[in-house]
């Protein structure tokens, strides 16, 4: 379980262009549509074949939340409230070594959309869980991620190879993150 005296469920994140608040159904649609196989690509699960692959994450997602071993957001457009991606902290049995992840639309890409909401998901975490480092695997051809992992300070901590869900090696890199 996740330490944190908050209600994970009402959390709300606002950064100077982002908006960062707990995953609904509300979003299953704009999920179901951006989180494709090009999207997937260098992450571990593979895109839905169905909508109620999706459903079914969410009401994973807000059960994590309300047991506290999960928090997963919704990223949006703060001046239009655009989906943008979605943003998690998993507790993964390791409550007080959390792993981060973060996956954008592809229109969102270049933007730099990522780095903020990831480093406004950061700081608050850093603020708000008692924890003792945060985990941050990222494949080493996301360039991309990255960056968003050396902006953060991270470390390498780790190094290995993976096959995701769609059969793709991921050549991963595991970032510390103090």
């Amino acid at each position: 379980m996740l330490e944190s005296n908050l209600d994970f469920l009402s959390i709300e994140i606002v950064g100077k262009r982002v908006l960062l608040n707990p995953i609904s159904l509300d979003s299953s649609d704009e999920i179901f549509r951006e989180f494709t196989s090009e999207i997937t690509k260098y992450m571990l699960p593979s895109p839905p074949s169905d909508i109620s692959q999706i459903v079914s994450f969410i009401e994973m997602s807000i059960e994590g939340m309300n047991n506290k071993t999960d928090l997963v957001l919704k990223i949006s457009d703060l001046e239009s409230g655009e989906f943008l991606g979605v943003c998690g902290l998993h507790s993964r049995g390791k409550p007080k070594e959390p792993e981060l992840g973060v996956w954008l639309k592809k229109s969102a890409h270049h933007k730099h959309y990522g780095r903020e909401a990831i480093s406004n998901f950061v700081k608050w975490t850093q603020e708000n869980v008692v924890l003792n480092y945060l985990i941050y695997p990222v494949d080493k051809e996301n360039i991309p991620s990255v960056k968003v992992a050396e902006s953060l300070g991270g470390q390498i901590i780790g190094e290995g190879i993976k096959e995701n869900m769609s059969g793709n090696v991921l050549n991963e890199v595991i970032y510390k993150i103090v």
